[in-house]
């Protein structure tokens, strides 16, 4: 499995009138992240949140706009 999946029948999966939960797999450069949505791995944004890898952020057009769970272990205090 590759780290991104192209939009489907020209719709993202993150793309619908709604916000979905998705769980940051890996950060990578330049404010992008590939999350988990639904057992699919999707590139995003993650440029307006501070998030890390286990964290769910909420994504919305490919873009998180907000973290909603942390993940344990971030050393956040």
């Amino acid at each position: 499995m590759t780290d991104r999946v192209d939009c489907l029948a020209d719709v993202c999966l993150t793309c619908s009138d709604e916000a979905l939960p998705a769980l940051v797999i890996r950060l990578m450069d330049h404010g992008l992240a590939v999350v988990e949505t639904g057992g699919v791995h999707e590139q995003v944004s993650v440029a307006l949140v501070d998030a890390a890898a286990g964290d769910t952020v909420l994504v919305h057009a490919k873009e998180a706009i907000a973290v909603i769970a942390r993940g344990s272990g971030h050393g956040r205090g």
